[in-house]
C-alpha cells in the first residue's frame, strides 16, 4: 500500500464508517429490543399497535451472552526466553499491565461488542499520568484499514469517534497511523471536504496501537457476529407472539351469542317511554353477564348458543420450534434459552453442551491472539524488548464448564495416577481455581518443602532423635 496522506486515512476511514453505520445500527436496534414491526393490517387501529410493541420477545441478547459469559482470561504464560518467563503469572509486567488497565472487569465488554457486531477494537497507550493502559473501542464508532484485512493483525491505520457532529458543531475523532497520533474534525461522514486533521504527535509504538477483536473473518476480511444471521428468526418469533397476542386478546374466550330475542332498551324513568338516539332509534341497553349470571326469554322461539374459542396450542408450540430452530443455528443448547432441565443426567448435559464448547473454544483462539498482540505493544511501550517481541506466549482462559468437584478431583487423580503428569501441571484445571489461589498453593508447596527439607537435615544429624515436622514449622 502507498503511504497517503493523513487526510487521506481520516476520509477513507470516515467512509468506512459511513458505509457500514446502517448495518452496525441495525444489528444495535435489535440487540436492545427495537425490532422490525410484525406484519399487521394497514388499518391496524392503536390496540393492535399496543400489542405489536408487546410481541417483542428478544432473544437476541441470550445469544451474546452465553458465549461471553464463558471468555475471561484469568492469567498470561510468558514465552521461554523472556525475563518473566519463570515469574509468577501476577509479577509479570505484563499481568501488571492488564490489572491496571483494570481488564478484569473490562474484558466482558470486548467480547460482547465483538460477539455482537462482528469486530470491536482496543487500544493500548500512555494516559495522561504516563500509565500505559488498554481500553476498549466500540465498533460503531471505530474502523482500521489492513493491507490484508483476513490474515493482518496488525492495522495500516485506525479511527474512533470521540464525538458527533451536532448543530453546527463538527464532530471529533482519533487517528492512528504506524508511528502517530492526529486529531480529526468532521462535519459529516460523507462529507469529504469538511474533513480536517491537525498536525500529530508520536505515540510511542512501532505499529497501529488499535487491535481488532473479530468473533469470525472470511477470507474476504468481512466480520460476523452472532446477531445477524439471526434476526430473521427473531422476525419469526415476534410474528408468532403477536398473532398469538391477537388469538388470545379477541378469540381466546367463548362468546355467548342470542337469537330471536330483542335486547332491552333504555327508557324514561317517568313516562316509561323508550330513549331515542340522534336517528330516532331506541338506545339498548348494555347486558352485563359474568360468571355467576345466567340467560333466560320467555318467547320459546328464542335461541341461546356460543362461539368456541380459538385453541392457542398451535401458536404455543410454533414458537417453541422457532426457539430450538435458533438454538440449533446459534450453537446455544435448548435449555439455556428455555429453561426444560428437568431429569436431564450430567452426560446428557454435557453432549447438549458439545457444540457451544467448541464455539466458545474458537472465541478463545481467536481473542487470545488479540490479547497477545496487545501484550506485546504495552511491552514495547514500556521498553521491554524482549516481552515485545515474545510471540510465544499466550493468555490463560479460566475454565468455566459447569463440573463438580468430586468429577474432576476424580478425573485429575486418575491423570495424575495413569498418565503421570506432574501435580502441578493438574492445578490449573480444578474448577473454579484463580491465578491468586495457584500462587498461593505454590507458595505453600514452598514452604512445605522447605519445612520437611529443614526436619530430614536434622533427623540425620541427630539420628538418635525424633524431631516433629510441626515444631521445625513453628
Amino acid at each position: 500500500m502507498a503511504d497517503p496522506s493523513p487526510l487521506a486515512l481520516a476520509r477513507q476511514l470516515l467512509a468506512i464508517l459511513h458505509r457500514d453505520g446502517d448495518r452496525l445500527r441495525h444489528i444495535d436496534d435489535y440487540l436492545h429490543g427495537r425490532h422490525a414491526d410484525p406484519y399487521m393490517p394497514a388499518m391496524a387501529d392503536d390496540e393492535y399497535r399496543l400489542l405489536a410493541r408487546r410481541a417483542v420477545s428478544n432473544w437476541l441478547p441470550l445469544l451474546v451472552g452465553t458465549p461471553a459469559q464463558a471468555l475471561y482470561v484469568d492469567g498470561h504464560r510468558p514465552g521461554k526466553g523472556t525475563e518473566s518467563a519463570s515469574a509468577p503469572d501476577s509479577a509479570t509486567p505484563e499481568w501488571e499491565h492488564w490489572q491496571r488497565s483494570r481488564l478484569d472487569a473490562r474484558q466482558a465488554a470486548v467480547y460482547r461488542g465483538a460477539l455482537a457486531y462482528g469486530h470491536s477494537f482496543t487500544v493500548t497507550e500512555r494516559n495522561r499520568s504516563g500509565a500505559i493502559v488498554t481500553k476498549g473501542l466500540s465498533a460503531l464508532k471505530t474502523s482500521a484499514l489492513y493491507e490484508d484485512p483476513a490474515n493482518d493483525d496488525t492495522p495500516y491505520a485506525a479511527l474512533t469517534v470521540t464525538a458527533w457532529p451536532k448543530d453546527d458543531q463538527p464532530g471529533s475523532a482519533r487517528l492512528w497511523d504506524s508511528r502517530r497520533e492526529y486529531a480529526v474534525s468532521f462535519l459529516s461522514l460523507d462529507d469529504e471536504k469538511s474533513v480536517r486533521v491537525q498536525a500529530g504527535s508520536l505515540h510511542g509504538s512501532a505499529e497501529c496501537p488499535v487491535t481488532r477483536f473479530a468473533a469470525y473473518v472470511d477470507l474476504e476480511g468481512r466480520t460476523l457476529g452472532v446477531i445477524e444471521p439471526m434476526i430473521c428468526l427473531q422476525d419469526r418469533i415476534n410474528q408468532t407472539v403477536f398473532d398469538l397476542l391477537i388469538a388470545q386478546t379477541y378469540g381466546s374466550t367463548k362468546v355467548r351469542t342470542v337469537t330471536g330475542m330483542a335486547p332491552p332498551i333504555q327508557r324514561n324513568p317517568e313516562t316509561g317511554e323508550p330513549v331515542l338516539d340522534e336517528l330516532g332509534n331506541p338506545i339498548p341497553l348494555r347486558v352485563n353477564h359474568n360468571s355467576r349470571r345466567f340467560l333466560f326469554a320467555e318467547d320459546p322461539d328464542v335461541r341461546f348458543g356460543s362461539l368456541d374459542e380459538t385453541p392457542l396450542g398451535g401458536f404455543i408450540e410454533s414458537i417453541d420450534m422457532s426457539v430450538r430452530h435458533l438454538s440449533a443455528l446459534a450453537q446455544v443448547p435448548p435449555h439455556h434459552l428455555l429453561g426444560q432441565i428437568a431429569n436431564l443426567s450430567a452426560e446428557a448435559l454435557q453432549a447438549a453442551e458439545v457444540a457451544l464448547s467448541r464455539k466458545i473454544a474458537e472465541f478463545r483462539t481467536s481473542f487470545g491472539e488479540s490479547w497477545e498482540r496487545v501484550f506485546r505493544l504495552a511491552a514495547e511501550l514500556a521498553g521491554n524488548a524482549a516481552s515485545a517481541e515474545d510471540h510465544r506466549g499466550e493468555v490463560v482462559w479460566r475454565d468455566m464448564e459447569s463440573r463438580s468437584l468430586a468429577q474432576a478431583a476424580d478425573a485429575l487423580g486418575k491423570l495424575r495416577e495413569q498418565l503421570g503428569i506432574p501435580e502441578r501441571g493438574l492445578w490449573r484445571r480444578v474448577p473454579g481455581v484463580t491465578q491468586t489461589e495457584l500462587e498461593d498453593w505454590e507458595q505453600m508447596r514452598e514452604d512445605d518443602d522447605s519445612v520437611a527439607q529443614l526436619a530430614g537435615a536434622l533427623t540425620r544429624a541427630t539420628p538418635d532423635v525424633e524431631v516433629p515436622v510441626e515444631k521445625v514449622a513453628a
